[in-house]
């Protein structure tokens, strides 16, 4: 730790830069907002105590903070300076259900209202990004360098597709450059890409009849899911191999007695061409429609959300990833090595080892087979992020694993280092704005003359009541 913040104390004094007084008050202030955020854990739209809790935090720094972002009350933006150079960051604040975990090494169930838990640690990621336009903002007023940040508070990533609303409506324009950065288990600043994805509720609707007696006075809701799904597993083999299909049924009876009126399958389809993913959503559509023709059974169905790829863009990752290895991995104190190793024990065929976390993975092309909603963002504005390591080595997103160490030191850690690396890297870009030029001919280069943005979930509302049970 010492290590870190000499390294990011001897940048900054370089660079005219913040005293080490300012960064141990800001780390206290940030680490207590992350756990505070964790504890809350609430879920996509429904993020209104952690919304308020960044907002109060940015607000008391000076920031000007615009609210309802896209119609939505917890999206909104934090904005410093009046003009120059304009970065952003994006920040996540929202939980996954039916994930609540306390931070203890073992399995077991947090006593909290929502039920849910930060397994994908979007309580650093909001946390860390604030984190870094706070220390960014100091530098910018100590050095008198002309330049605007702004910190975008992103509701709803976890299948919400939060930034797409907050993309169709405008809400990012007039930014230069986008950072945003991501919990993992690993140090990373690859040129990655991701694959597209659309996702719809199917409802089926049938009639309702005791299912022994009466039998032949019956439509099946849940037959038309069955058939549907039987018929989109058909599919498979005639779909481009990248393609990524999955479904669970949401709703399909009560009692195997009574005939179901009422059946519901929810649906995410994935490539990495967003068009691909048009054309296998229809498909998709089309089978729910042979399956309700053939149960005799009313069909309707809702598009959910809806992402692009992310575009990389190697100007803005060769930069971050520079300044990640300059900052260096993750040292545990021995109290720290203990609670990895128990966790380690839990993990199932984990991919990598403890003591990774010290290390920054080399800069390369990759792929990841998830789908994020910053990718509409980066098919407007040069984005770039990195990972770093806040679980431990081999954990995988979306467990109790990431949960539990994401309440610790060891999470807390992680975000130092996300919020060092971006602050870093903005300082670069100011000092350097023809990065800003070359990012911005690279995005071009890449979307191509004929791009025009539009989004794969239509012109739908925010589903704001999509976690509502």
């Amino acid at each position: 730790m010492f290590r870190l913040i000499f390294g990011l104390i001897l940048l900054l004094i370089v660079n005219q830069g913040l005293s080490n007084d300012i960064l141990e008050t800001q780390q206290k202030r940030f680490e207590t907002l992350a756990l505070q955020l964790w504890d809350y854990a609430e879920l996509g739209y429904l993020e209104v105590r952690s919304s308020n809790l960044l907002k109060e935090e940015l607000k008391n720094e000076g920031f000007k903070i615009e609210n309802n972002l896209a119609e939505i009350p917890t999206a909104f933006k934090a904005v410093y300076g009046e003009s120059g150079p304009t970065i952003g960051i994006l920040g996540e604040f929202d939980a996954l259900p039916g994930l609540s975990q306390t931070n203890s090494p073992f399995k077991e169930q947090a006593d909290n209202i929502t039920g849910a838990g930060h397994a994908c640690g979007h309580h650093l990621f909001g946390a860390g990004s604030a984190w870094a336009a706070v220390m960014i903002k100091k530098w910018l007023i100590e050095t008198k360098t002309p330049g605007r940040i702004v910190f975008f508070g992103t509701p709803a990533e976890e299948g919400g597709s939060g930034k797409v609303y907050m993309a169709r409506e405008g809400a990012f324009d007039n930014v230069d450059i986008m950072f945003h950065w991501h919990p993992a288990s690993s140090n990373q600043a690859n040129s990655s890409t991701s694959n597209a994805n659309k996702s719809g509720k199917f409802t089926f609707k049938g009639i309702s009849a005791h299912a022994a007696s009466a039998p032949e006075k019956g439509r099946s809701a849940l037959d038309g899911v069955e058939a549907m799904n039987m018929m989109v597993n058909m599919m498979r083999e005639h779909v481009p191999q990248e393609s990524r299909i999955h479904y669970v049924i949401t709703k399909g009876g009560l009692a195997p007695n009574v005939v179901p009126d009422l059946a519901e399958v929810y649906y995410y389809v994935r490539h990495p061409d967003r068009l691909v993913v048009k054309q296998l959503f229809e498909r998709v559509v089309k089978a729910a429609e042979g399956a309700a023709m053939g149960t005799e059974t009313q069909l309707s169905y809702e598009v959910m959300h809806g992402n692009y790829s992310l575009m990389p863009n190697d100007t803005i990752q060769k930069l971050l990833h520079s300044q990640l290895s300059a900052s260096g991995g993750i040292d545990y104190t021995s109290d720290e090595q203990i609670y990895a190793q128990e966790i380690y024990k839990t993990l199932f065929e984990p991919s990598q080892k403890l003591g990774d976390e010290k290390k920054i993975m080399p800069f390369k092309q990759s792929h990841g087979y998830g789908s994020t909603d910053v990718g509409d963002v980066s098919w407007l504005i040069p984005t770039g992020g990195i990972r770093t390591a806040t679980w431990v080595p081999g954990t995988s997103a979306h467990s109790w694993q990431a949960v539990a160490a994401g309440g610790t030191t060891i999470g807390l850690k992680g975000m130092k280092l996300a919020a060092d690396v971006l602050t870093d890297s903005a300082i670069q870009i100011y000092e350097n704005p023809t990065i800003i030029i070359e990012a911005k001919q690279e995005l071009a280069s890449r979307v191509g003359e004929d791009f025009q943005y539009e989004a794969l979930l239509g012109d739908r509302d925010p589903p704001l009541d999509y976690r509502v049970n």
